[in-house]
C-alpha cells in the first residue's frame, strides 16, 4: 500500500540517500553520471518544508520517494520527484504527481511546472503521459533554471507545463 503525505523534519534526513538511490536509474541511460552526481542536503529543504512543500511516499510503512514543490508566481513548480531505484515502477512516481496536482489546485495554481531530461523514458515521456507539455519558448524562470542546468553540466533539458 502507498501513502502520500507531507514531510516531517525526521523524513528531510532520508532525503538525500532516496534522491541518491533514485539516481541510480540513471546508470541504464547516456546521462549515467547522474547516479554519481550531487543530491540536495537535509538542511536545503528546509524552506520547502516550512512551505508546505515536501511530500513522502511510504511502500508498506518504508520512505520510498519524495516530492520538492515551491510557488513560483501563479505556477507550482516541481524542484525534485525522487523515487528510490528498487521502488520504481510501482506507481509511486505517479501518486507524487497527482499529489502535486492537488496542491496546485488547492493552492490556486495556474499551471504545474518541472524541468527534465528530454529523451529519458521516465523524465520528458512519463510527465507527457501525466499531460504536460514540453515548452519550445520557456517563460524567464524557466529559461533560467535550465541555463543554472545547463551550468552544472545537466544538457539535453527542457521545461514542461500543465495547465490546471
Amino acid at each position: 500500500m502507498i501513502e502520500v503525505r507531507l514531510a516531517t523534519a525526521e523524513d528531510v534526513a532520508l532525503l538525500p540517500d532516496i534522491e541518491r538511490a533514485a539516481g541510480r536509474a540513471f546508470l541504464t541511460t547516456q546521462h549515467a553520471w547522474i547516479a554519481d552526481d550531487g543530491v540536495m542536503e537535509a538542511d536545503d529543504y528546509a524552506p520547502l518544508l516550512a512551505a508546505g512543500g515536501v511530500h513522502v511516499a511510504l511502500a508498506d510503512g518504508l520512505l520510498a520517494g519524495f516530492l520538492a514543490t515551491q510557488r513560483r508566481g501563479d505556477d507550482l513548480h516541481i524542484l525534485e520527484i525522487a523515487v528510490r531505484d528498487d521502488m520504481q515502477g510501482k506507481g509511486i512516481g505517479r501518486r507524487l504527481m497527482g499529489v502535486a496536482e492537488a496542491q496546485a489546485t488547492a493552492e490556486g495554481c495556474r499551471a504545474l511546472t518541472l524541468t527534465t531530461f528530454r529523451n529519458v523514458p521516465f523524465n520528458a515521456p512519463f510527465y507527457e503521459s501525466l499531460g504536460y507539455a514540453v515548452l519550445a519558448d520557456p517563460p524567464s524562470h524557466l529559461a533560467a533554471i535550465l541555463d543554472a542546468e545547463a551550468k552544472h553540466g545537466l544538457t539535453d533539458r527542457c521545461a514542461m507545463r500543465k495547465p490546471l
